[in-house]
C-alpha cells in the first residue's frame, strides 16, 4: 500500500531552532498519517532543480498548493538535467540486479522496490518529450509506443505500485523480461536527445 503523500516545506530561513521544532511534532505527524515534510528554503530548492530533476519535476508536475502562492510558478527543470538523471536511474537498476547475484529473493524483492522508480522514470521521459503521463494507462502507452517496450510487462510493474493489485502479480516471472526491457529503457534513454 502507498503511504503517506509526501510535504515539501519551502520557508525562507531555516535553522537548528526550526527543525527541533518540527521534530517535538514528528510523533504527532505520523499517528495522523503524515509524512515528514521535506524542508527546504526556496533559494535551496530552485538552487538543487539541476541535482534532483526526477524528483523535483515529480513535485513541479503534481504540486498542491497548501497555503501561500504557488512557489513553482515560472520554475523549469532543464531537458538535459532530467535525461541524465534518467540515464543514472536507468543504469542503477541494472546495477542492483547483480548485487542480488542470483538469489531468487532478492531478484524478487529487486522488481518490487525497483517498480515504482520504474514507472516515475516513464513517466519523466514522457514529460520530456510533452507526453501525457498522469494516468497508468498513458504511461503504458507512452513506454510502448515511443520506446518499444513490452506492454504486458509495463502494466504488471505499475499495478505494483497499487493497492493489493501487486499480489497478483509474480516478480519471478516477470524478471527476465523486466530486464530485458530495462536494457531497451537504458539504450533509449542514453540516446534521447531534445528534439
Amino acid at each position: 500500500r502507498q503511504g503517506p503523500q509526501p510535504i515539501l516545506a519551502l520557508v525562507r530561513t531555516l535553522g537548528i531552532d526550526d527543525l527541533n521544532a518540527c521534530a517535538s511534532r514528528l510523533r504527532g505527524w505520523h499517528k495522523a498519517g503524515v509524512a515528514t515534510p521535506l524542508m527546504l528554503t526556496t533559494v535551496d530548492f530552485e538552487r538543487s532543480l539541476d541535482a534532483f530533476p526526477i524528483e523535483y519535476g515529480e513535485i513541479l508536475a503534481s504540486h498542491q498548493v497548501l497555503h501561500g502562492r504557488d512557489p513553482f510558478d515560472g520554475l523549469r527543470i532543464r531537458p538535459e538535467d532530467l535525461r541524465r538523471a534518467c540515464e543514472v536511474q536507468a543504469k542503477s537498476h541494472l546495477e542492483d540486479y547483480i548485487e542480488a547475484a542470483g538469489r531468487l529473493s532478492d531478484i524478487e524483492a529487486l522488481v518490487r522496490d525497483s517498480a515504482p522508480g520504474f514507472v516515475a522514470l516513464l513517466r519523466n521521459l514522457a514529460r520530456l518529450e510533452k507526453s501525457a503521463a498522469d494516468a497508468p494507462a498513458s504511461v503504458g502507452e507512452f513506454a510502448h509506443r515511443r520506446i518499444g517496450l513490452d506492454r504486458h510487462v509495463v502494466d504488471d510493474l505499475i499495478a505494483f505500485g497499487e493497492d493489493d493489485t501487486f499480489a497478483a502479480v509474480d516478480a519471478l516471472r516477470l524478471f527476465p523480461d523486466y530486464l530485458k526491457n530495462l536494457e531497451r529503457l537504458a539504450a533509449f534513454v542514453d540516446e534521447w536527445r531534445p528534439s
